[in-house]
């Protein structure tokens, strides 16, 4: 709820009619003007909109880019990948090495631009990249020495993570300006606000980042999660919310678990029962600290843009937030081109750190009795649900911290279809894994340390556990 405040001085009326200052301002002004009731969503504005087809047909490119499942070749998948199919196909050989050059350009900006020094975890994972940069460099020459020759740790962590999502964040990047630069985000914020800021606690723009996991990537979403942050639309609070509550794997990724659980047979009950089950676990944890305590601070001082509240007129005001941000967008070159800067600077942080701190992630599971000992801490979860195999269900839930497919390899062949379907759900809900998603967050700007991470991944892991098994045993 917004606090009145004065309006700007200038001439109006109780019609909505006013002169530049209102709309000519700041998206700030305009939103106390509504919630004042000065202005009218949609009015008419002195400041000229231009190329407002740029709205439609921009929204509607970066809608069938990322939301839209085309089958070409055989394979049937979102536009933004097969793009990505063709990049792969043109680069050929050289996409190792295209790979590899980003290792380098996230092992050595830290130390040129200094903020390796900003902290000690900042100074660990630089450190961390450079055991990366070597690990690249070994997998580029086709070397995969002693336990990395295993398939489910060195050739996994390079071609199934470290280049595929090396160059779907620069790529989906490309696109990413036709979502969040024209207008779009605004306009559907509007109208799923009555749901997004009571349930999840977030602006009803955030249901975009939601949207483009599950079609695209945690990445891409992490990616929009970001620069929106660093424009000031989302407050820290927010951006942590979203990050760890939204940022799932795909759907593609999805059949991937449901293969290898033999859930296919019920993919669709898997897969909406998960869309539901992971929003329903991040809805109660924006309740509870470590998210709760999270200050609602902007980006380094940037000033925040909040998003309008709206209780009537949805229409004229999601077009009226359109307009907003469609006069000031850039044009569609100026656009993509930095959107495209920012995906190849996160790509950078990105593959180091999965080449590192992935990797040890999967060799502490692999070879060591650490999650032998961490699977008892779910212990009381999956008893109290009547899971069968309460120890293997535990280590299966404990292991996916280090990488979220591990839980499935670790269950694949259990007889017990509850078991098998609670471990799938937990796959996805728990969102946090040390291979991949770890350091995708930790790459942004978002204010989430590892410590508030661990937490948030027991918690999740936890409630899905509750949530899940009981509704498993009903079905199965």
């Amino acid at each position: 709820m917004m606090t009145p405040h004065p309006a700007p001085d200038g001439p109006s009326d109780r019609r909505g009619e006013r002169t530049a200052a209102p709309y000519g301002g700041s998206i700030e002004d305009t939103a106390r003007l509504i919630a004042d009731g000065e202005i009218h969503p949609g009015a008419p504005r002195s400041v000229p909109v231009p190329g407002r087809w740029r709205f439609v047909v921009y929204s509607l490119l970066g809608i069938a880019m990322f939301f839209v499942s085309v089958e070409i070749g055989g394979k049937s998948t979102i536009l933004v990948d097969h793009v990505l199919t063709a990049v792969r196909w043109a680069l050929g050989p050289a996409v190792p090495w295209v790979v590899l050059a980003l290792v380098v350009l996230g092992t050595v900006r830290p130390f040129v631009t200094g903020s390796w020094r900003a902290s000690a975890l900042r100074t660990v994972f630089a450190l961390a990249n450079i055991v990366g940069l070597v690990i690249a460099v070994l997998f580029c020459l086709g070397r995969f020495p002693g336990p990395l020759a295993d398939p489910a740790i060195g050739p996994f962590l390079w071609e199934k993570l470290a280049i595929p999502v090396g160059l779907i964040v620069p790529v989906g990047a490309v696109f990413l300006a036709l979502l969040i630069g024209y207008g779009l985000m605004e306009f559907i914020g509007v109208f799923v606000q009555p749901i997004m800021r009571p349930l999840w606690r977030v602006p009803g723009r955030a249901a975009v980042d939601a949207v483009a996991s599950f079609v695209g990537s945690y990445s891409l979403a992490l990616l929009i999660t970001d620069r929106v942050y660093r424009e000031g639309r989302y407050t820290s609070r927010e951006a942590a919310i979203i990050a760890t509550g939204f940022s799932t794997v795909s759907a593609t990724f999805m059949i991937i678990v449901a293969k290898t659980l033999g859930l296919m047979d019920h993919w669709n009950l898997y897969f909406f029962l998960t869309l539901a089950i992971t929003f329903a676990v991040t809805a109660i944890t924006v309740r509870i600290p470590p998210l709760r305590s999270i200050p609602e601070d902007t980006f380094e001082g940037v000033a925040h843009v909040p998003e309008p509240q709206v209780t009537s007129g949805r229409m004229r005001a999601a077009w009226g937030e359109a307009m907003d941000t469609l006069a000031k967008a850039p044009s569609l070159a100026r656009g993509t081109w930095d959107t495209f800067k920012d995906g190849v600077l996160m790509a950078s942080a990105i593959v180091p750190s999965i080449l590192s701190i992935g990797l040890a992630g999967l060799l502490l599971a692999e070879h060591t009795p650490l999650f032998d000992l961490l699977g008892w801490i779910f212990y009381p979860f999956t008893w109290v649900t009547g899971l069968p195999d309460p120890a293997l269900a535990g280590k299966a839930s404990a292991v996916g911290i280090a990488e979220m497919f591990l839980p499935a390899l670790m269950v694949a062949d259990h007889t017990s279809m509850a078991l098998r379907f609670t471990i799938g759900v937990v796959c996805v809900s728990q969102i946090i894994f040390f291979s991949a998603l770890v350091p995708s967050i930790l790459a942004t700007s978002i204010p989430v340390p590892v410590g508030r991470l661990v937490v948030l991944w027991f918690e999740r892991v936890a409630l899905t556990i509750l949530i899940t098994a009981p509704i498993a045993h009903l079905l199965f």
